[in-house]
């Protein structure tokens, strides 16, 4: 077996496989015997059909998986071997073919994209700002608005209001307004009140009481036939075939009322005797305010640290290589669509490679622990989506230590860890400086 390689230029490169018969036929025989051993062929017993039968049978097809299989590792083995960087996959070249007759040996080509040489030029002179959001009375009332919002609760209520809900019964009327025989009807159907969209349909529902009917246009007061089909409890082709005058029988009124700031509040959302009054609790939802602020600036400092190492980081790619890579790999997606999203690929490709280059230049490693941390916060946040807020740490462990066994989730898992340190030392490597910003300017800033 020969390897060379041949260099285009700086980005691309050929690499060449000759393979001799004596490199595979020993193996290719090999499995021959034993799918002789293994063989139950018609008019021979079990295992004994003649070797001659089933290299016919499965000569070339055994022959190609075996060289194909040598081809693979070899190349695997030389791109390490050499410390290639190679982008994407090596990409055969349609000259390849597996026939033997009258040659000797068997050369294989592949096209790889090389990593070029490049230089990160971060330093103490680069300057990154790091925004202190300023918490003031807007920002504590937005955050105990949504606690009160969340612990709220509906409660009956005597007179319909703008945000009611209101259940009722909803009947189709004839031409003459009477309830239409064998007509349309939904019971106990639900209604909110702010989407109506009929203003003179809306005045007067507002103001009346259960028992009270009122007529309607349901055309223009539920346009909409998504709205229309969840009130008249029908799926959304048929709603909208439907038309005409209904009558609606108020049955219930539901009035969203916020939780009172009382100990029940304090119980619900931190645990149950975890705070003590009023004062305790506004003090750990400030502390609870500058946690989320300070996310929030990390967030943005990590996104202008990933620009500034594009900004200062030099790559040239092999751009024609890399388009005929995403193309074989993604057969499924037209050229058009790799030509759009190709810039955005390439922005990627350049930070993946500037990530993965600080990483080995700094010994960046991921221990067990680190994961599984990551893999507990992870599960936490999934858990509150839920509203599960006090979970126990078994459970959270054993959520998280099954997630770290799905391969999927643990590349995911380790990426995000590996992305930590990776900003963590970029932000060491320049000069962070932090501006004190209200949340007005903070979201200006953020949304450009």
């Amino acid at each position: 077996m020969n390897i060379t390689r041949e260099n285009i230029d700086d980005l691309n490169a050929i690499i060449r496989v000759e393979i001799k018969k004596e490199d595979f036929e020993d193996k290719v025989t090999s499995v021959l015997k034993d799918y002789k051993k293994k063989s139950n062929l018609k008019g021979f017993r079990p295992g004994n059909a003649p070797i001659g039968l089933i290299k016919k049978l499965y000569g070339d097809a055994v022959m190609a998986e075996e060289v194909n299989k040598l081809v693979s590792e070899s190349l695997t083995e030389y791109i390490r071997s050499e410390n290639l960087e190679i982008l994407g996959e090596p990409l055969p070249s349609e000259q390849n073919t597996l026939d033997m007759s009258g040659a000797d040996a068997l050369e294989f080509a592949f096209e790889v994209g090389l990593t070029p040489s490049f230089e990160i030029k971060l330093n103490e002179k680069t300057k990154l700002p790091w925004y202190e959001i300023t918490i003031d009375d807007k920002l504590r009332r937005e955050f105990l608005e949504n606690y009160t919002r969340r612990y709220g609760k509906y409660e009956e209520a005597e007179t319909v209001e703008e945000e009611d809900l209101v259940k009722a019964d909803i009947s189709q009327l004839d031409e003459d307004g009477n309830i239409q025989e064998n007509g349309l009807s939904a019971q106990n159907s639900t209604m909110s009140i702010a989407i109506i969209k009929d203003k003179d349909f809306k005045k007067k529902v507002a103001g009346s009481r259960v028992g009270d009917e009122i007529d309607f246009n349901i055309d223009t007061a539920y346009p909409n036939d998504h709205e229309k089909s969840g009130l008249l409890q029908v799926d959304k082709e048929r709603a909208g075939e439907i038309t005409g005058m209904f009558r609606v029988k108020i049955t219930a009124i539901n009035r969203f009322s916020h939780a009172e700031l009382n100990q029940e509040l304090f119980d619900q959302v931190y645990g149950e005797g975890v705070i003590a009054g009023e004062e305790e609790f506004m003090k750990k939802l400030e502390e609870e305010i500058r946690t989320n602020l300070n996310r929030e600036s990390d967030f943005k400092l990590n996104l202008d640290a990933r620009q500034l190492a594009l900004d200062k980081t030099k790559i040239n790619l092999p751009e024609e290589f890399l388009k005929r890579w995403l193309a074989k790999a993604n057969s499924e997606i037209s050229a058009e669509d790799i030509e759009k999203d190709f810039p955005r690929f390439l922005e990627d490709l350049r930070w993946q490679i500037i990530k993965n280059r600080i990483a080995s230049e700094n010994e960046l490693k991921i221990e067990p622990e680190e994961l599984m941390t990551e893999a507990r916060n992870y599960t936490r946040a999934q858990f509150r989506q839920y509203g599960l807020y006090y979970a126990a740490d078994e459970q959270i462990d054993q959520f998280a230590g099954e997630m770290l066994k799905r391969e999927e989730d643990y590349r995911k898992i380790a990426e995000q860890v590996l992305e930590v340190k990776v900003m963590n030392t970029i932000r060491d490597m320049v000069k962070v400086e932090t501006k004190k910003v209200t949340s007005e300017e903070f979201n200006k800033i953020v949304t450009g």
